[in-house]
């Protein structure tokens, strides 16, 4: 059953449930006690008394004796307040084993989907910064899996439709039930640089290829995170500060590059493509191939797989091999183009 279905017969169990209770509490209150006072001349004590013992079959005796009146109002009191008093505990049930089977169904399900993932995103952390992360991923269609060890925020990942394990992310059992084994990728945005560290140390020895990148509030500490196995170190209170100062200095690259690179409405934007073995790109310039005129995509930047290094303005001589790393500039249809070139034969 899909959580959407299951949500619908939730809401109709409910509404079964607060007919019951309407129509028990309507005998209780209204009808039966008023019937007993017309027809029996009795209190309203004594009225309410006879619909009690009545609605829950407990057999005591009567306060007097019947007449044909009140015999009759006993009949459909127990016709149609015993049916629906069980009716009313019998939907109770169904509702709770609903939710109890739902649960358990809901996470066997996230489970299974979890352990089919494969080169997918580990994200630690759905605070303020994991969950920029995730909306940020979400957006990109890349698969991911939060970790997060408050009931109350995994419970807000769910409800996003986010895949989420709930526990602490430091934890190798953790680590492993989110697939970080068969990740490519981790992000650590816990609330503290002992966890961040913690936790970043525990994946790298679980996977020794994951890309990490730790979030790092004191300076003190990147040094550390590094040591501990993060490639990527970002320090939130550094970049925001260099960022509010370039705005001011150049708002208009500002602009742009958040245009670009966060998905904004614009024609042209930036993406990283990695040259296959066996591609049309592998071992030739970018002026042999032509790569302007026969895609439209300018190549701004190549980062070589040999050393890891960045030439951030590749001319026409520049050479491209396996392995390396191409940032292009274009329209989508351009950067298409560019892919299918990148890519093996």
């Amino acid at each position: 059953m899909s959580d959407r279905a299951a949500g619908g017969e939730r809401e109709k169990i409910r509404r079964r449930a607060i007919l019951a209770l309407a129509t028990v509490l309507f005998i209780l209150l209204a009808a039966g006690p008023l019937g007993y006072m017309l027809l029996e001349d009795m209190s309203f004590a004594d009225a309410f008394y006879m619909t009690v013992i009545t609605v829950f079959t407990v057999g005591f005796r009567e306060v007097k004796e019947l007449g044909p009146g009140g015999r009759a109002l006993t009949i459909s009191i127990i016709i149609f307040g015993v049916s629906s008093l069980f009716f009313l505990i019998s939907t109770l049930i169904e509702y709770t084993f609903l939710e109890v089977l739902g649960e358990t169904l809901g996470r066997r399900r996230m489970d299974l989907r979890i352990r089919r993932l494969s080169g997918h995103i580990v994200v630690c952390g759905f605070g303020r910064v994991g969950e920029v992360v995730s909306e940020t991923l979400d957006q990109a269609g890349a698969d991911f899996v939060i970790v997060e060890q408050d009931p109350q925020r995994h419970a807000e990942a769910l409800e996003k439709g986010y895949l989420a394990v709930l526990g602490d992310a430091t934890l190798s059992a953790t680590l492993e039930e989110a697939g970080v084994k068969r990740a490519r990728g981790l992000v650590c945005a816990l609330d503290s640089d002992a966890n961040n560290l913690l936790a970043s140390l525990t994946a790298r020895f679980l996977n020794r290829d994951l890309v990490i990148v730790a979030r790092c509030v004191s300076p003190e500490s990147v040094e550390k995170m590094r040591y501990a196995g993060a490639n990527k170190v970002i320090s939130p209170y550094t970049l925001s500060g260099k960022r509010m100062a370039n705005f001011l200095l150049k708002p208009g690259v500002c602009d742009y590059l958040d245009l670009v690179t966060q998905g904004g409405e614009i024609e042209y934007r930036m993406e990283e493509l990695l040259v296959e073995e066996g591609s049309a790109l592998a071992g030739r310039s970018i002026g042999e191939m032509d790569v302007k005129a026969r895609t439209g995509a300018l190549i701004v930047a190549v980062r070589k797989a040999r050393d890891g290094s960045f030439n951030t303005n590749p001319d026409r001589d520049t050479m491209l091999e396996a392995g390396d790393l191409v940032i292009a500039l274009g329209r989508e249809k351009d950067l298409y183009l560019l892919e299918k070139m990148a890519g093996s034969a």
